[in-house]
């Protein structure tokens, strides 16, 4: 296997840690500058990453070899939950890259449950990335009951020293309110996907 450069280095780690990431999105990660030049590396990068197009972007994921190269196990495949994923890694970007970020984690007490879409540091203090593409009001409003339990509880609180915030990202003006209503007695903040991108 070819030893890569620094940058190249880099732009599978950050597919190994955050999935799916489109070719504007990685772009932004790495300041590759304007689209030919993204195309340029990446195209380097081919025998490393798989892509496939998706309406008007090309999303790209690690194959076998990138896998191997940074030494990841767990598989990626084009799925219904890309898109998802995308919208999660806007905010990744949105938020300046945060070092302490990770992916569905679990928050628990004896009673309540959650599984965060990420859960990440910023000025000091945690949250919960929610993101709300194509799921049914119903399920979010169970998964807020959730939060409203862990926030009563305590416990997630005496743990991190405050409740981490909770942040949902939606698709429409419609959506947001619904879930500000939804959340109100949580520390919450919820955004649209067009005011972060």
């Amino acid at each position: 296997m070819d030893q890569l450069t620094q940058r190249q280095e880099r732009i599978l780690l950050s597919l190994k840690k955050l999935d799916f990431l489109n070719r504007d999105q990685l772009s932004q990660i790495h300041k590759l500058g304007k689209v030919r030049n993204t195309n340029r590396i990446l195209n380097e990068l081919s025998p490393y990453l798989s892509k496939y197009r998706e309406e008007y972007s090309t999303i790209y994921y690690l194959n076998s070899q990138g896998r191997q190269y940074v030494n990841s196990q767990k598989i990626r495949r084009k799925n219904q939950f890309v898109n998802h994923i995308i919208m999660r890694n806007d905010f990744y970007i949105f938020c300046k890259c945060p070092v302490e970020w990770e992916n569905e984690i679990r928050l628990k007490d004896n009673h309540y449950t959650v599984i965060c879409d990420a859960f990440f540091k910023m000025n000091k203090k945690y949250y919960c990335l929610e993101v709300d593409s194509t799921q049914k009001m119903k399920v979010n409003r169970a998964k807020i009951q959730q939060y409203i339990g862990l926030y009563r509880g305590g416990a997630i609180k005496e743990h991190f020293g405050h409740f981490p915030g909770v942040i949902w990202l939606t698709t429409t003006e419609l959506r947001k309110k619904q879930l500000k209503e939804l959340c109100s007695g949580l520390p919450c903040a919820v955004y649209t996907i067009k005011e972060i991108r």
